[in-house]
């Protein structure tokens, strides 16, 4: 058995079309199969359901791909250790986040980046908080930051990093302005922009009307917490952000930004790394990064000249 076979069925069953998976290892459409005859021989199982078209894995092949991944991250985090001690460490980190936190990710790359030279970073963000946790244990990604306040799997370790709380973000003519605060019952009456119903932030929101004893039905939803400041500048809609999004906008001009009360609501947020020994060797070191950093000072500082709370 050949590492190569596991990196190309692992690639199949992520893009579950074999022309599109032979173009993603940049072999043929009939090498890439043969590797895969050659694997189902070893393991003598059928790891593909085959008819006119690609219909899937089978269930000993799905278990395979779970493996697969294990042993080639474990591959990659070798390769990257021994690299690490000759030269250094090196390498791309791969961070995703939910969207709310995205705006947190540069607390810890950019220690992370001054640390170490070599060191390249990928940053998914606006992806779902059960998508964070599936690409760590998937070792798709080295490390997310995602909600804390429900439990996770025992493969994924956290680290705690700062706790999220929520602002009316409106416009500087609205009525609701005045105010130095603005609570619950008087966002739900404001014509708002807010989150997908998919995103965990959105449902957040959700459970804190609903213990209110309110519902909301905004006008305009979206993944991306940067549309939201998009759609409040057009002085049209209201909406509820993270404060940590202050720390990277300020409070555009026209805007006022009113910290939430009645009843106040704190998400905790952290990273999250795949709970393995060794382990990733970057991943251990933004885990480093991330215990050594007051992200939850950091991003209490609102620059100044961008408008007013």
């Amino acid at each position: 058995m050949l590492l190569r076979q596991l990196e190309y069925l692992l690639v199949l069953s992520r893009e579950r079309h074999f022309a599109r998976a032979a173009q993603a290892c940049y072999v043929s459409q009939p090498a890439l199969s043969e590797a895969i005859r050659k694997l189902e021989e070893e393991f003598d199982v059928p790891l593909v359901r085959r008819g006119r078209k690609y219909e899937g894995l089978t269930p000993e092949g799905e278990r395979i791909v779970v493996w697969a991944q294990r042993i080639l991250a474990d591959r990659d985090a070798m390769k990257s250790e021994v690299a690490a001690l000759r030269t250094g460490l090196s390498g791309t980190l791969r961070i995703g986040s939910v969207p709310t936190a995205s705006g947190a990710v540069a607390q810890l790359t950019a220690p992370l980046c001054a640390a170490h030279p070599l060191v390249t970073v990928e940053v998914t963000a606006d992806l779902r908080a059960e998508d964070v946790v599936r690409q760590v244990q998937g070792f798709e990604l080295d490390a997310g930051i995602t909600y804390l306040h429900r439990e996770l799997p025992d493969s994924v370790r956290t680290i705690p990093l700062y706790e999220e709380r929520y602002v009316l973000l409106t416009d500087a003519a609205d009525a609701s302005a005045e105010h130095a605060t603005a609570d619950w019952p008087q966002a739900a009456r404001l014509p708002l922009c807010l989150l997908s119903p998919a995103m965990q932030g959105r449902q957040v929101l959700d459970e804190v009307f609903a213990e209110a004893g309110l519902e909301v039905s905004p006008r305009v939803e979206t993944d991306s917490v940067a549309a939201l400041f998009a759609h409040v500048r057009t002085g049209r809609w209201a909406s509820i952000v993270p404060h940590t999004w202050l720390h990277v906008f300020g409070v555009p001009h026209g805007m006022r930004a009113l910290p939430m009360t009645g009843p106040t609501h704190a998400m905790p947020m952290g990273l999250a790394v795949a709970a393995r020994e060794p382990g990733s060797v970057l991943a251990r070191a933004l885990a480093d990064i991330a215990r050594r950093t007051d992200v939850t000072a950091a991003l209490e500082l609102v620059p100044s000249g961008a408008g007013h709370t």
